[in-house]
């Protein structure tokens, strides 16, 4: 019977994409400046959370300064600061910050993951690399039996949900990606919440605010606890 601790182990002893291994080896060899005194994870990320989560949040792929060096997923850079306030903020996360695997950061009832394990070459993975990848997502999501809610952070994140959900009786076109879009995509499949992602990009320009990331996380919660929500 499979388990998280199994697919944790299977993730990180991953070698299947020769250009992702290339990139996270390099990387976590010459480091970045500011991180000279670190001991960079430079393997593949395993997801990180509640086993009994009800709240999925998948993203694109490790950075490579940041879950690339801390080895756990959304930590030690911007995007991950965005995340964990959020989640704080919405009574999944003990505390607004995640810094390193050992500083204290629980979880509960929400898992964090990525479509992709490996620092990918301008966060830019190949249609190959997601598919290699794409039996991780699948494992943890049959071993997280509880999830009810999943939040897709971009649109890659999205594409990669939306083939999870073919796998469980997704049918058709794959519904528009939008933010703060809900949708429902199979009968015995969770309501999915799409979001932009909380890169620079995004959150730099104002195309993603706090408040509008924080009403994801309450639309989130609220689907957990039954309430109504609009659905696409």
């Amino acid at each position: 019977m499979d388990s998280l601790e199994a697919v944790r182990d299977d993730v990180i002893a991953c070698r299947r994409c020769p250009r992702l291994v290339a990139h996270r080896e390099e990387t976590a060899r010459t480091k970045r400046r500011m991180y000279m005194d670190w001991d960079y994870w430079g393997r593949p990320v395993p997801g990180f959370g509640d086993p009994e989560a009800e709240l999925l949040i998948v993203g694109l792929a490790p950075a490579a300064h940041g879950a690339n060096r801390t080895g756990r997923m959304f930590t030690g850079d911007a995007s991950g600061n965005w995340l964990y306030r959020a989640l704080h903020r919405a009574g999944f996360a003990s505390k607004p910050t995640s810094e390193h695997r050992g500083d204290g950061l629980e979880l509960t009832g929400a898992y964090v993951t990525a479509v992709v394990r490996c620092a990918p070459p301008d966060n830019r993975p190949t249609a190959e690399e997601q598919h290699a990848c794409r039996p991780f997502l699948q494992r943890e999501f049959d071993v997280l039996r509880n999830v009810k809610v999943i939040v897709a952070l971009g649109h890659i994140a999205y594409a990669g949900v939306w083939q999870l959900a073919k796998a469980h009786g997704a049918a058709g076109s794959r519904p528009a990606f939008a933010h703060g879009r809900v949708h429902r995509l199979a009968p015995a499949f969770p309501t999915v919440v799409c979001s932009y992602h909380p890169s620079r990009q995004n959150t730099q320009t104002g195309r993603l605010t706090e408040s509008m990331f924080d009403d994801v996380f309450r639309t989130a919660r609220a689907l957990i606890d039954g309430r109504c929500v609009d659905t696409a």
